[in-house]
């Protein structure tokens, strides 16, 4: 397992995290900020000027997940992981990819007052030699950050077992910690995710709509990027039905039919991904009285809504939207399209 201690930027995360491994046995410390430090080596300059945090870059969150499955299957135990995740879908993100790889997160949130907390900020020192880089690479950013912590708090607290540690030494963060693992306290992260596909998949989509023709998306809590109900076609199971079953799983709404073909769409393999079929399905209309009987899976969507086709351009992903365009063409003239890569041939 995988335990993530959160909090500001100077909340003691990493001495937290150093302590901690000398409590819970057959722990290894596994620090994030390793591999943004690597990228700042790899990607091209102009890339990074784009963001002004590396937690932005999708290739380090990706490098998180993979540099945590790599290194666990390597040792084994318990990886302790100091990170601040103030973004709710970068947390969703990384956690459901490390769900997928059947390895459960205990997150940890360590709080305290705001001026405790601006106190540690000041007597912060990294650079012992450079004043002027503490004050401006460690310090400042970590003061910047302190009004998106207090933002974030509520789905944070929501979400992770907290320890304040305001008046507590290191070490006595470390054993509640420790202590709250071993009971049980601190519970794996309720964030689930499928495997990740070993080869080609065939994937059944549904497409619901209110009275507007709007289209329904769910929010994804572990991958970025608004989705259509749906899901991976089980071994031996009829696309249309695994359709159904999903909007059932996903949304509690039970279609009393079975949903009209669009669109096929053939998926290429990107690496990491394997590709392969996408079906896309006519669910029909729902109501606004069952509309409000939409009840999702916490651990797995993070909210619905009816969109249009400009609002979802801006929502799903590029090769997704690209399937629904063509899906809603299909929709207005009774056909199916049959596309490679969003592209209809044939």
């Amino acid at each position: 397992m995988i335990v993530w201690v959160n909090g500001a930027f100077g909340a003691g995360k990493t001495s937290t995290a150093r302590e901690l491994i000398d409590l819970i046995p057959n722990s290894t410390f596994y620090d994030p900020e390793v591999i943004g430090g690597a990228l700042r080596h790899l990607l091209p300059q102009k890339l990074l000027a784009q963001v002004s945090d590396y937690q932005d870059l999708p290739i380090w969150r990706r490098l998180v997940v993979d540099g945590a499955a790599a290194l666990h299957a390597e040792v084994g135990g318990v990886l302790v992981v100091p990170m601040t995740l103030l973004r709710q879908e970068y947390r969703d993100e990384i956690f459901g990819g490390l769900a997928a790889r059947r390895i459960p997160v205990r997150h940890v949130l360590l709080t305290q007052d705001e001026t405790i907390l601006r106190a540690r900020i000041a007597g912060r020192v990294e650079f012992p030699d450079d004043p002027e880089a503490d004050e401006q690479r460690v310090r400042t950013w970590a003061r910047e950050h302190i009004e998106a912590f207090r933002r974030a708090l509520g789905w944070l607290a929501a979400d992770a077992y907290t320890v304040d540690n305001g008046t507590l030494t290191v070490r006595e963060t470390a054993e509640r910690i420790a202590d709250a693992v071993r009971s049980g306290a601190a519970r794996a992260c309720a964030i689930v995710q499928t495997p990740e596909p070993t080869a080609e998949t065939l994937a059944a989509g549904v497409l619901l709509f209110d009275e507007e023709d709007r289209v329904l998306l769910v929010d994804p809590t572990y991958k970025p990027g608004w989705e259509f109900p749906g899901g991976v076609v089980e071994r031996g199971e009829a696309p249309a039905r695994a359709g159904v079953r999903e909007v059932e799983e996903e949304l509690g709404v039970r279609l009393d039919h079975v949903p009209r073909l669009l669109v096929i769409d053939w998926e290429p393999p990107r690496p990491p991904g394997f590709g392969g079929l996408r079906l896309l399905f006519d669910g029909g209309r729902l109501e606004s009285a069952r509309a409000g009987e939409v009840l999702l899976p916490g651990a797995e969507l993070r909210g619905w809504r009816f969109v249009s086709e400009q609002e979802a351009a801006h929502l799903l992903p590029p090769a997704r939207f690209e399937r629904l365009r063509w899906a809603l063409r299909a929709r207005e003239t009774s056909t199916v399209l049959n596309l490679e890569a969003g592209v209809p041939v044939g």
